[in-house]
């Protein structure tokens, strides 16, 4: 094998200057895929661009949806995109929030009650402000809570809890982009393992969990935050816009439409997985999601068939719902076959072996977390997608870990958890925007009044990482929630001590 050199590099840097410039991922993986096929099989000078795309197609386009494990991966995610559909349009949601909101009697409870059920309904990210905002949102304008405060509420409980869930769409798409690295290094442990194991180093996610609790009990919030609560305590319309959701909702809608599927999905998981010897024995990986699929499957047409007992939706409209649904997951179908390209391409040119090597000569193995944490962040906050950020830096940073032994799962949780924080971060991002429209708050105000939040979180977050680097211990995360109710308490009464001043006469 020649020795790999920098013009290795060229096919991500492509896909990173273009993925960035244009703000869509899909856009930059397809033309650092092209560039890359073109270095490799040199038509585009030979023989021309028709067939140069003939190679890109024939050799690392549809390999990829003939792999086995691949093809499985893509199956798995449209059963998934078919029951959140479902989910979504049940109405089960809105009755389940409903139900929560019986017992809110004060700011407080009404905070925690969306926190609560922003992690219910963990099955979808997307779903979260499109379900919970338009109903604690008259809730909160009764209470005088600020609608910034909600859609900060139901951003930190969208993303954030989704991530850490294996068995939906983000722990799918992002095993499979686990995978595809581990096979080619040939890593002993499975994809299922490496993302359970990097669930404790998935620091910023945390962060974003438990800070709704902290800023709520203690009542610690701060910058632009805190004047938009004040703003709400006094009435003020500040920051609300005029409802342009259509959330579906109907009166016969039950709270059984979102615990009885997943029920079902528990039952049919454990009755295909635990022969096989599951939990205690490790399953393999196509045995796992063909059971993942069969429980998505039933789970979809047990909900299907409680809307037309209850009359909901006719049992053709349900369908219509689902496979609908399905079809919705094309979008993440297509970016998970360019990722994949991408990495094949990238290790046919030397780019891992080029980064391990420079790496190998002279850079910590203890900062690539850290470091993988604030590249990520930087991609996911240019483009707008952490789902892209990881199909972009998955094939970069597990060789680089691999090579100089840096604690792999550590950096596994800091792409994690970097894409995260620059999502989070993001005016431009697709939950940045459901959330502020879920909540009837200026998408502005919502990107202003998160964002000291958010970089809070991201700098204990980068700390972590540091930390972590070097002791690899999973405590890490309880120092970090810590540390970050001590740095909200110190923010809050600085903010008191300022507004204190401000409010006294002046001589």
């Amino acid at each position: 094998m020649e020795q790999p050199e920098f013009i290795s590099l060229l096919p991500i840097i492509v896909t990173l200057a273009l993925a960035l410039s244009t703000r869509n991922v899909v856009v930059g993986l397809f033309s650092g895929v092209v560039c890359g096929v073109a270095m490799l099989e040199g038509t585009f000078i030979d023989k021309g661009p028709l067939d140069s795309f003939s190679a890109l197609m024939q050799s690392y386009l549809l390999p990829q949806l003939t792999d086995s494990y691949n093809a499985g991966v893509l199956l798995l995610l449209v059963f998934i995109g078919g029951f959140v559909a479902l989910m979504e349009k049940s109405g089960g949601g809105v009755a389940f929030a409903k139900r929560v909101t019986l017992w809110v009697t004060n700011k407080c409870q009404a905070q925690l009650a969306t926190w609560f059920g922003g992690i219910a309904i963990f099955f979808s990210d997307l779903g979260t402000p499109l379900i919970a905002g338009p109903v604690f949102r008259p809730l909160f304008d009764k209470l005088k809570v600020s609608r910034q405060k909600l859609a900060f509420i139901i951003d930190s409980t969208s993303s954030p809890v989704a991530i850490l869930i294996p068995f939906i769409g983000w722990g799918v798409y992002i095993m499979s982009l686990i995978q595809k690295e581990f096979a080619a290094l040939e890593v002993g442990m499975s994809e299922w393992d490496a993302f359970i194991g990097a669930i404790p180093y998935q620091f910023y996610a945390f962060l974003a969990i438990a800070i709704v609790p902290i800023l709520s009990f203690f009542k610690l919030d701060f910058g632009p935050m805190a004047q938009a609560e004040r703003l709400a305590k006094q009435g003020s319309d500040f920051g609300k816009v005029e409802d342009s959701l259509n959330v579906f909702e109907h009166e016969n809608a039950k709270t059984s439409f979102v615990w009885a599927p997943l029920l079902v999905m528990l039952v049919v998981l454990c009755s295909i997985l635990i022969p096989h010897g599951f939990p205690f024995q490790q399953v393999s990986g196509s045995t796992f999601r063909a059971a993942l699929s069969s429980a998505y499957f039933f789970a979809a047409f047990t909900l299907i068939g409680l809307m037309a007992v209850y009359k909901v939706r006719k049992l053709s409209d349900g369908i219509q719902v689902y496979l609908k649904g399905m079809s919705n997951m094309m979008s993440v179908a297509v970016i998970l076959i360019l990722a994949w390209a991408l990495s094949s391409v990238g290790k046919e040119l030397g780019a891992a072996a080029y980064i391990a090597e420079q790496a190998q000569a002279g850079f910590p193995y203890w900062l690539v977390p850290a470091v993988a944490f604030l590249l990520a962040g930087i991609i996911s906050f240019a483009t707008g997608s952490s789902w892209g950020t990881f199909a972009i830096l998955m094939p970069l940073v597990i060789p680089t870990a691999f090579a100089i032994d840096a604690p792999m799962l550590v950096c596994i949780g800091a792409v994690l958890s970097g894409g995260l924080f620059g999502d989070h971060c993001s005016p431009i991002s697709e939950t940045t925007i459901l959330s502020s429209t879920g909540a009837g708050c200026d998408q502005y105000e919502h990107f202003r009044t998160q964002l000291p939040y958010a970089l809070v979180n991201g700098a204990i977050a980068f700390i972590s990482f540091v930390v972590s680097g070097i002791l690899a211990s999973p405590l890490v995360v309880l120092v970090a929630i810590l540390v970050q109710v001590a740095v909200y308490l110190v923010l809050s009464k600085q903010q008191s001590t300022s507004e204190t001043l401000e409010s006294q006469p002046t001589s």
